[in-house]
């Protein structure tokens, strides 16, 4: 990511701050929406989930500008989102809820260049948290 990219994500995301809650909300109402099979995935009270939503978006993008520090605690959450079920392709429409949770929380402020940045920024993690989930799953080899 460049770092205008990474300004640009951090000064969109501060806009969701003020409404994290309804922007959490608003997020798994359209994952489940778009991906109804994924509901069962998710047994804790919703609320809570929303706010570990949050406060891990909160905790990725303050992380961007040194990546380093952020990818143990991603590649953490990648493993134990395997043993809830999580494959690959569901990181795909999880992004694409993501996107539109941004654009109805920060309305015409969410730009083209805000968009392209969220892209870049949660491609960068989501491949990141896929290896990771991926990687962990591989048999280690005997030597």
């Amino acid at each position: 990511m460049t770092p205008e990219q990474i300004e640009l994500v951090q000064r969109s995301f501060a806009k969701v701050v003020p409404i994290a809650a309804k922007a959490a909300q608003i997020f798994y109402g359209r994952l489940f929406e778009i991906a109804p099979e994924l509901k069962p995935m998710f047994k804790s009270n919703m609320d809570d989930q929303g706010r570990m939503l949050m406060s891990m978006l909160a905790s990725v993008v303050a992380g961007l500008n040194d990546l380093a520090t952020i990818l143990p605690t991603a590649e953490s959450l990648a493993l134990r989102h395997r043993d809830y079920g999580v494959v690959p392709e569901q990181y795909e429409t999880v992004g694409e809820a993501l996107l539109w949770t941004l654009e109805q929380g920060i309305g015409e402020d969410f730009t083209t260049d805000v968009r392209d940045a969220w892209v870049e920024a949660y491609g960068a993690l989501s491949g990141a948290m896929i290896n990771a989930a991926e990687n962990a799953a591989l048999p280690v080899a005997a030597e």
